[in-house]
Parts: C-alpha cells; sequence; structure tokens
C-alpha cells in the first residue's frame, strides 16, 4: 500500500532508481491515461523546489497526455519489474497498456499512478522546452537523434511523495 512519504528522508540513488530499474511516466485522468517507460530524467532542485525532470520524444502517445494535463506522476517498481517490457516496447495507441501489465490505476485529484508501483512522485509541470541541436556542445549527443526525433523536457515540481511498505 502506498503512503505520503518525506522526500526529504528518501535513501534511494536516483541514478540506479532511473537509469537501472527505469520508470513509468503517466498522466491523465480517470476518463483516459497512458504511461511510457523512460530511464533518462533526473531529480534535484530546481527554483527553491524538489523537481524531476523528464524527457519525452514526439512519437510517444504518452506525450499527449503530458502535454495536456497539468500533473504527471513517476512509479517506479523496483529491479527485474516486468512492467517495463510492455510500457517501453508498446504503444497505448494500439493496446490497454494498464491491462496488459495488470496495474491498478489510482486517481488523486493531480495524476494517475499505479497501486503496484513501491515509488511515485507527483509533478506539477513548472517547465517544458523542445531540446534543440544547435544547443549541444557534445558532438556525440547527436547519435541519440538519428532520426531527429528531439525530445521535449518537462520539469515538474514534485508535489507528493508515494512510498510503498514494502520499500520503507
Amino acid at each position: 500500500m502506498l503512503q505520503e512519504y518525506n522526500i526529504k528522508s528518501l535513501k534511494e540513488n536516483p541514478f540506479k532508481m532511473i537509469g537501472e530499474e527505469w520508470m513509468l511516466i503517466a498522466a491523465g485522468d480517470k476518463e483516459e491515461h497512458n504511461m511510457m517507460t523512460a530511464s533518462w530524467g533526473g531529480l534535484g532542485v530546481l527554483w527553491g523546489k524538489n523537481v524531476a525532470t523528464v524527457y519525452i520524444r514526439p512519437s510517444r502517445y504518452t506525450l499527449e497526455f503530458v502535454e495536456y494535463q497539468d500533473y504527471f506522476s513517476l512509479c517506479f517498481f523496483g529491479k527485474d519489474n516486468k512492467v517495463h517490457s510492455i510500457c517501453g516496447t508498446k504503444s497505448g495507441r494500439k493496446i490497454d497498456k494498464t491491462k496488459a501489465c495488470n496495474l491498478t490505476p489510482c486517481y488523486d485529484q493531480k495524476a494517475v499512478y499505479f497501486a503496484e508501483a513501491e515509488l511515485v512522485f507527483i509533478c506539477r509541470k513548472i517547465y517544458e522546452s523542445q531540446i534543440d541541436a544547435h544547443n549541444f556542445l557534445d558532438e556525440g549527443i547527436h547519435t541519440c537523434y538519428k532520426e531527429g526525433d528531439f525530445h521535449k523536457v518537462f520539469i515538474g515540481e514534485i508535489v507528493a511523495t508515494l512510498k510503498s511498505d514494502r520499500r520503507i
């Protein structure tokens, strides 16, 4: 069961959580939502706020939901979770990923998240921008964009942290 948790008490390593265990970026409402696996992102402090930064390619269906909503969630399921094999390879335009992953959506007044997650950040969008290739200072980064499908960047203020009693 997920319960409110003080973000300043977290002991998790964000590099491991995001880069190795991965996360789901989710957005939407009771009528419709979508989520996607992500292994690019960041957690930190910006403009005096605890924030999460996420990157979403224009081809991802989840982008439409994040753009439309004021809030999104980041859901962490721990190591070796099978959710990512579906949410990282299948489109929500073609299948119901929630059903395919046997996830239970939860809705607060701000964002959708999933009861099976071990850790959830509810984020209020405070900034968005399109990555511009002209600003790359390292030429090697271009190899991440062979198709020219530059990510859209979202920074969200983390307004709530929920943690499973399995992870506390």
